[in-house]
């Protein structure tokens, strides 16, 4: 996620504390930074790509006049890390500045919109809108503050947004929707950030400003209103009591549940991605003689998932190959009408690249999911989407998947219905469905941890476990499996669960931990059968399914009630958080460290 930081003071100039508070949120991972000014009327921009002291180095960001002035660190999604690209964001006659962290949806449509009204944009970023926006609305507002509002209300998406102009040398306006912002006001000024964090050493006490609402802050005062009608919200502050490491971490004890606790809106996000590119890889696909998913590890696991939905929807062959293996197992095959999609969060996994240069080499379409725009693998691709999950800072992936999962989910129905074999009103039906997903993904969280706590200190000093579903609830089995494997160093297994007879059965014993996931679906009386034959030797049998399924939950010795609802495709996006939790406790309670595992790195760049 973007860091973002603004300040208006008393006395004193404002760029060097900006400065210092983009430093205290470097951990939330960015490509590029920038800092905007006002002083005299003037509004002065200093922005590039590159780390913060790196970009420093270069332009001074301490030698800026004004007591007002915002902050940014960019993740990229829209338009790769430039200087252009950067933030903030002007309007035509640079007199107003913005900083963004989120996604805009219909920014497109603003954008053409605005184009035809004269409006000239210099950078590839959905942000950009926003700024124009609020210029298109001072034309009809008496205030900077109600421009802003009537600005916001257009918004499509997520935001959290600090504007300033050169017109008001001492106002900051903010609006938020799902990306978070909190606000604090002392006798040095006032501030504004994405996390607690950047104001730590400036105040003890805060404001979070709620869905829906915007804020003017002046030195000294914070005046919170509703989005919607511009009415004002009274709103008590709260006491800052976290050390700077646990506000980094939001209060969490480690990234990891951070992280975890982060995927409905990572899921979100991963779905706001512009139709047009999942119309353009689907032409793509459509037009190609077969077609490979190339990954590794997590998102391995995810291409996997994706592969059940593309087959069972899109109706169109396709396979998930482990990168390493693909140019040995497929490569006297691959051809022009060949179509690659390659998935990694960073974009530089090696043994990845080397598939696609390999595929590319043989006149293959690269097409290719990342979380990192601008990273090798987009340079290789003929056509490539964000998965929008934000940075991720613990090595363990987790939003990872799920935000990757999403993405190709979306795609499948995209080309199912390019293809023909559903009709427009069940893609659309299967569109709103997964749009609800991310709520039922935070009822899984807000349910399951808790219980998966207890199941943890049950079973944490196991010598082994093992994961087993059937059809698309393996690929979910398989990444329960890895994720226990990475954090708690303990051997695991997982299965197809018909499979499981063949081989795993010989170790099952008395109290076996044996992880069922059963979702409803076609493949539900199958697994049922699948649980008592572990349960008849003597496994411990933990089985994760919907809340009302008293059948699997008698069968169980802990049952972990899942929300309906989801249809079986999706179930990939809700089954694997309690696993996750699974893993991240039994390791916690056997003193593994979660964010750091031994031996694994985040990006793995070396074959």
């Amino acid at each position: 996620m973007c860091g973002i930081f603004g300040c208006t003071l008393t006395e004193g100039r404002a760029a060097r504390l900006i400065h210092e508070a983009l430093k205290r949120l470097e951990y939330r991972g960015y490509d590029s930074v920038g800092q905007a000014t006002v002083a005299d009327g003037r509004l002065t921009v200093k922005k590039d790509k590159g780390r913060i002291e790196e970009v420093h180095g270069r332009i001074d960001l301490d030698d800026m006049e004004g007591s007002l002035g915002i902050g940014h660190t960019r993740w990229a999604t829209h338009g790769a890390p430039s200087n252009v690209n950067a933030h903030p964001h002007t309007d035509c006659k640079e007199e107003l500045a913005i900083v963004h962290n989120g996604i805009i949806e219909n920014f497109a449509e603003l954008r053409r919109e605005l184009e035809e009204k004269g409006h000239i944009f210099k950078s590839r970023t959905d942000s950009e809108v926003i700024a124009h926006l609020i210029e298109d609305y001072l034309k009809l507002s008496e205030t900077f503050q109600e421009a802003v509002r009537l600005a916001t209300k257009r918004l499509k998406g997520s935001y959290a947004i600090a504007a300033v102009s050169s017109s008001n040398p001492s106002k900051i306006v903010c609006a938020r929707r799902e990306s978070p912002l909190v606000l604090s006001s002392g006798h040095d000024g006032s501030f504004c950030a994405s996390d607690a964090t950047a104001i730590l050493p400036l105040a003890k006490t805060a404001i979070a400003l709620n869905e829906g609402e915007m804020a003017t802050l002046k030195p000294g005062l914070v005046n919170v209103l509703r989005i919607a009608d511009g009415e004002p919200v009274a709103r008590e502050p709260f006491e800052i009591t976290w050390s700077y490491e646990a506000a980094q971490k939001s209060g969490y004890p480690h990234f990891m549940l951070k992280e975890i606790h982060e995927q409905p809106q990572a899921v979100r996000d991963a779905l706001r991605t512009q139709q047009i590119y999942h119309d353009l890889i689907a032409t793509n696909l459509a037009k190609a003689k077969r077609f490979f998913f190339v990954a590794c590890g997590t998102s391995y696991h995810a291409c996997l998932a994706a592969s059940y939905a593309f087959m069972k929807l899109a109706k169109i062959p396709c396979q998930a190959v482990i990168s390493s293996e693909f140019s040995e197992q497929f490569g006297e095959i691959i051809d022009a009408g060949t179509v690659v999609i390659a998935v990694s969060q960073s974009g530089e996994t090696s043994d990845t690249l080397n598939a696609l240069r390999e595929a590319k080499k043989r006149g293959a379409t690269i097409i290719s999911v990342t979380n990192v725009m601008g990273s090798t693998m987009t340079t290789l691709s003929d056509v490539y989407i964000g998965q929008n999950s934000g940075p991720e800072i613990g090595v363990a992936a987790t939003k990872t998947f799920t935000a990757q999962v999403a993405v190709l989910t979306k795609l499948a129905i995209t080309l199912a219905l390019r293809r023909g074999t559903i009709t427009e009103e069940a893609s659309k039906n299967l569109i709103e469905q997964l749009e609800k997903v991310p709520d039922a993904m935070g009822l899984t969280i807000q349910r399951t941890e808790d219980l998966i706590k207890t199941i943890s200190l049950r079973h944490h000093s196991k010598p082994s476990f093992c994961f087993l579903g059937r059809g698309v609830s393996v690929p979910t089995a398989m990444e329960g499996r890895l994720k226990l494997l990475e954090l708690s160093y303990i051997p695991s297994l997982a299965y197809p669960a018909a499979e499981s007879k063949h081989g795993f059965i010989a170790v099952v014993d008395e109290g076996y931990p044996v992880i069922f996931i059963a979702p409803n679906g076609e493949n539900r009386r199958k697994i049922l059968g699948n649980i008592m034959e572990m349960k008849a030797r003597g496994a411990s049998i933990i089985s994760m399914a919907e809340e009302d399924d008293k059948e699997v939950e008698s069968l169980s010795d802990d049952f972990v009630p899942m929300p309906g609802g989801v249809p079986e495709l999706f179930t990939p996006l809700t089954y694997v958080i309690p696993l996750q939790f699974l893993a991240y406790y039994v390791a916690t309670v056997n003193g593994s460290d979660v964010d750091h595992p031994r031996n694994l790195a985040k990006s793995v760049t070396v074959e």
